[in-house]
């Protein structure tokens, strides 16, 4: 929990890293920026909509809870973890719209951290439901139809 709040907090306030690397290209900045809001703002819908679709099975840890039911609809039958996609396609909208090249490479990092932490959560996914195996499958990990 505290490596996942150190990186939304460098994504969020650190340093972009604008000035100190090259300027991104030279395409319309406020295209850019605009763009980078959109997709900053979808991206922390599509991680509300995934918490209100787990209902009472949402917890703030990875190991899920011991009365739980598999959720693979909605949001969870286009990405396993839809909470996770949704927080790493804001930061990569945030580091659109600040146009910062550090910013973007704390998004990378919160990638692989999620990552990390997913495969984790899935062993007990695995463990506690037999239909995790053909979800896994069937179903994208963090990025649809990619990963």
């Amino acid at each position: 929990m505290a490596v996942q709040a150190v990186l939304f907090g460098l994504i969020l306030l650190g340093p972009t890293g604008k000035g100190m690397l090259p300027p991104w290209p030279a395409a319309s900045h406020s295209v850019v920026t605009a763009c980078g809001l959109a997709l900053a703002v979808v991206g922390v819908l599509i991680s509300a909509r995934a918490a209100i679709g787990l209902g009472r099975n949402l917890t703030p840890l990875p190991h899920p809870r011991d009365d739980c039911q598999l959720v693979d609809t909605g949001l969870y039958g286009w990405v396993r973890h839809p909470i996770y996609f949704g927080l790493i396609l804001a930061g990569l909208g945030w580091a659109l719209f600040v146009q910062g090249w550090l910013t973007l490479a704390w998004t990378g990092l919160l990638l692989v951290f999620f990552d990390i932490k997913s495969r984790r959560e899935e062993a007990w996914l695995m463990a506690r439901f037999p239909a995790y195996a053909a979800y896994r499958q069937r179903v994208r990990k963090l990025i649809p139809y990619l990963y």
